[in-house]
This record gives C-alpha cells, structure tokens and sequence, in this order.
C-alpha cells in the first residue's frame, strides 16, 4: 500500500474505501428510520458488518517511511519505541501502557509517563536478543541506531517482529506525515489526526501574528545547538532544508545561519561574532547557568544579542525531537523573542 499526500495529510486507498462504506451505511440508516425502523438483532448485524467491512480493508502489508516493506499485525498489544520523539507521540496518543520496552533518551525524557516495569536499551548499541525476547507486536525506529548502513535490527526483524522506521523528518510536513504513520501502525488513525489537525492550527495561529510585525521590528536569530567552549569552541546550528528553519521562518525570525552550506553548519566562534545575531537561542540543558555563560563568552561583548541580554533557553526536547511538540518551541520562541507581540 502506498501513502499519498492530500492538503498535508496521509489518505490511503483504504481510507477512501472506509469513507464509501461508511457513507453507504449512514444513507441505509437514514432511510431505515424513515421507514418503520429496525429490530435489536437487525442493528447488532448491521454492526458486525460494517466492522468486518472495514477489517478487510485495513491493509497490513505496506511500506514504512524509509521505504521497508513491513506487515503490520492485526492487533497491537505491545509496543517497543526506540526513540524518544516516537515516545512521546504514543503517549500523546494514549497508548503509553502498551510500551513495553524503549531507548535509554526516552527514560530519560519521559520515564516517569512510562509503566515501572518498562525495559531501556541503548539506542546506539541496543541488544537484539533482549529486544527480540520481549516480542513485542511492533517495534519503532529511527535509524540513528545503524551504523554505515547496517541494519541495528536485522536479527529482531528474522525473529518475526515487526520493525517500523521512521527516520528524523528535516521538515514540518514530514513530521507530520511520521504522526500520521504511527496511527495508521496502531490502528489509531483518528488520534494521530487530531494530533495533526491541533498542530496545523497552532502554526496557523503563530504565522498570523508573525505577519502582522513590522519589517524593521524583525529580528535576527543565532540558533545554537551546544555551547561553545574552549575544548570544543565549534558552535553547531540549523541551517537550509530543516524543520528548525522552517520554524524560525514561521515565528517571523531570520535565521544569521540560513545561507550557510548544509543542514547543520558548524561555524567558528569569530564567523558567528560577525554574524552579530539580535537574539541567540540556545537548546543546550547540559551547561549550568548556560544563559549566563553565554553573557560572558570573551570576544562575544559587542554582539547585539549579549548587549541587550537577548539570550533565551529553549526546551531542547520541544526543539530536538522531530515531532509535534515543535509547536510548544515555537510559541516559546516567539514569546522570546516578540514579547510584545506574542503576549498569551
């Protein structure tokens, strides 16, 4: 089965199938209660067809995001999620308890929304034998456990579980089409729907402000992924063909880093001094006082952004994680960085 894309969301043959069917069983309901009505029974069958009807269209043999044909199984019970914005979205959709087993950064980030009995695995050195025991019904990845294009999983896979790659999305559309994925994996397509659809509105919401600030009141932003310091003076940042891109665009930012060659430009301390950013941003929540050490980077003193105190700490998990938590970085971007504008 392949997904197409219609206005920014995933529709699938079978979904156009489910809408027919169901259009055809509310036209006979209708006309069924303009008549005389029907029996207990009559209503009980009609509602074992209708659930049969679309059990047999629900396709299961389809194609992952990477391309990988899988056979999704019937019935989800259980779930392993090797990835920390995958956690995040099942237990947004409500289906926390069926996880059985996750990376060691979704402990982290979101041990405590998960049952006590919960097994970790190291994302980058995971144990196939453990993993393929615990036998879950579906497994999710997202490719940062291969390694020069080994398959991490290749033994779990031979042992009958059903692995699903879902790479990191580079962009808003993708993350939504990764949300979409997982709900037509568990069965949950109406969940991962309203996901989107709360998503899509939000950015709407940001977009529609953003526009009304005035050309001269813009800003501009230095994103740093990690704090430069004197072992490791490279400051990391996003640059052209990424979600983070497309979010600071969105909020009504330029980005110093967007002409700069490839997703992720690594940038010297003295080509980000003359880029003499307005606002820097930062996702680092390792360095302690990390707002304050970044006020007193030596060579940094003449640099708009420190001589207004114009530095702001973003959620790294909001930001870092492609999935639709972005949104929450955005608004907290854009409450930053035009408080005037951004007030709620």
């Amino acid at each position: 089965m392949q997904f197409t894309l219609d206005k920014g969301h995933f529709i699938t043959d079978d979904k156009m199938k489910k809408q027919t069917i169901a259009g055809l069983l509310a036209l006979s309901l209708m006309l069924a209660v303009a008549g005389c009505g029907k029996t207990t029974e009559s209503k009980k069958a009609d509602s074992k067809t209708e659930n049969t009807q679309e059990a047999e269209t629900r396709k299961l043999d389809i194609q992952d995001r990477s391309g990988n044909d899988i056979t999704l199984p019937e019935e989800v019970k259980t779930i392993i999620s090797m990835s920390p914005a995958t956690t995040r979205v099942l237990i947004d959709m409500g289906v926390a308890e069926k996880i059985v087993a996750a990376d060691t950064n979704s402990q982290a980030s979101y041990g405590d929304k998960l049952g006590k009995d919960v097994e970790y695995f190291d994302m980058m050195q995971p144990d196939q034998e453990k993993i393929a025991a615990l036998a879950p019904d579906i497994m999710f990845t997202s490719g940062m456990s291969s390694k020069e294009g080994e398959d991490a999983f290749a033994n779990v896979r031979t042992a009958g579980v059903c692995v699903a790659d879902i790479p990191s999305s580079t962009s808003i559309k993708g993350i939504e089409e990764d949300i979409t994925f997982l709900g037509y994996c568990l069965d949950m397509e109406d969940e991962a729907e309203k996901l989107v659809k709360e998503m899509d509105e939000e950015i709407a919401k940001i977009e529609a402000i953003a526009k009304t600030i005035p050309e001269e009141e813009k800003k501009t932003v230095l994103f740093e992924l990690y704090t430069p310091s004197a072992d490791n003076p490279t400051i990391y940042t996003a640059g052209q063909g990424t979600y983070i891109q497309e979010m600071l665009e969105k909020v009504g930012v330029e980005n110093v880093a967007a002409k700069e060659e490839g997703q992720w430009p690594a940038l010297t301390e003295e080509a980000a001094v003359g880029m003499n950013p307005d606002v820097i941003l930062t996702a680092d929540m390792y360095t302690p006082d990390v707002i304050n050490v970044l006020l007193k980077m030596k060579g940094w003193e003449n640099v708009s952004a420190i001589k207004d105190e114009a530095v702001y700490q973003i959620n790294a998990d909001d930001v870092n994680q492609p999935n639709h938590h972005i949104v929450d970085a955005m608004k907290a971007i854009a409450k930053s960085v035009y408080p005037d504008y951004f007030k709620e």
